[in-house]
């Protein structure tokens, strides 16, 4: 028995075995497609459509259909490139455009991914503001409360002013004589 569980021993480490380690990364499979970072087309995206929604790009793009009309129109008939129902013309703004509209629907989804994160933090910074701003009111509040016990200036100025005022009226009614009750010793 203990002969058999020993070949088996040495069957299993002759065969390769594919062992999972959770603490090592995967190896990469062979992609048919090729590659590319997100972040890198984004931003390519978001230049594109900041140009094509430029006062630039308008005049670039009138100036180069004014030339190819003239051109196509006007040149000796052996340079014309695009006759007139310019249809080469129609079939590269046609391009044009079925590009441009994705590439600005995914500028347009990246600003709007960003201002939802900004959004997501101005409303965590509020939340702060407001529960710091609670928390200063129950202090002031608590302050407050505390300084209607202690005793201010005012307060302690008409209680020695009172105290006073008892202390004339005892000795308008008990006049102490001369040589009674006197605290200077007799010498």
């Amino acid at each position: 028995m203990a002969a058999e569980r020993t070949q088996e021993r040495e069957r299993d480490r002759e065969r390769p075995m594919a062992r999972i380690r959770l603490d090592l990364p995967r190896e990469r499979r062979a992609r048919l497609l090729p590659e590319y970072d997100p972040e890198a087309f984004g931003r390519v995206s978001e230049r594109i459509a900041r140009f094509l929604g430029t006062g630039r790009f308008l005049v670039w793009m009138t100036l180069t259909i004014i030339v190819w009309v003239v051109w196509n129109i006007f040149a000796p008939s052996s340079l014309r490139f695009d006759e007139y129902p310019f249809i080469f013309l129609t079939l590269a703004l046609s391009l044009q455009a079925s590009y441009a509209a994705p590439l600005i629907l995914l500028a347009q989804n990246r600003q709007d991914d960003r201002d939802r994160v900004n959004l997501e933090q101005d409303r965590k910074q509020n939340e702060r503001s407001i529960a710091d701003t609670e928390y200063l009111t129950r202090e002031i509040a608590a302050l407050r409360m505390g300084l209607g016990e202690v005793a201010t200036r005012d307060w302690i100025r008409s209680e020695l002013q009172d105290l006073i005022r008892e202390l004339e009226e005892r000795r308008d009614l008990f006049p102490s004589g001369e040589g009674h009750g006197s605290d200077v010793p007799d010498r």
